[in-house]
């Protein structure tokens, strides 16, 4: 279970309490941004390193989208309590989020078997990664207003993704299972 992969999910998983450390209660916006760009990374990484290395697990299929929904609910209600993001927004993205784990519930009892992230979904997650490191630049000097429009750039584009394949995914998960 503890490969290459799924290690460096547990590391990007430890970085969800250090980014709230950093962002919350130290004021530090430069080390909060190395943590979430950190995180972003390692979550490309993983499973590019499981794929290249016959690593994959059920145990990493799972483990590694927890870890994406911990940093994105952590990231947007610390965003939220410092104003960088509106609460209705930061309510919609948890809401599809509950939505969707209790679908996976659904499916459980139903034994559905559980759908892959598809695609679209992984890009969703990946634009929200990034989108958050420059939101957390805005302030900085010289590249603040880069940062800004960057962040937001791929804030939106991911905020439209994670909510039409929430969508998706609800759909396809409430299928019926076709009996051969």
């Amino acid at each position: 279970m503890l490969n290459i992969p799924n290690a460096l999910t547990l590391i990007r998983a430890l970085g969800v309490p250090l980014f709230l450390y950093l962002f919350l209660i130290a004021d530090q916006p430069v080390a909060s941004f190395v943590v979430l760009a950190l995180g972003g990374i390692t979550d490309y990484l993983d499973g590019k390193i499981a794929r290249a290395l016959n690593q994959t697990s059920d145990f990493g299929a799972k483990f590694d989208p927890t870890v994406d929904r911990l940093y994105i609910a952590a990231v947007i209600i610390a965003f939220a309590t410092k104003e960088l993001l509106p609460w209705p927004l930061v309510a919609a993205i948890i809401a599809r989020d509950l939505i969707l784990f209790l679908e996976i519930i659904y499916q459980k009892f139903r034994g559905i078997p559980f759908l892959e992230v598809s695609f679209l979904g992984k890009a969703a997650t990946f634009n929200l990664l990034y989108a958050f490191p420059f939101l957390l630049l805005e302030e900085v000097a010289v590249i603040g207003v880069w940062c800004f429009a960057a962040g937001w750039s791929f804030a939106i584009w991911g905020i439209t993704l994670y909510f039409y394949t929430g969508i998706q995914y609800l759909a396809k998960g409430l299928r019926k299972p076709k009996i051969l």
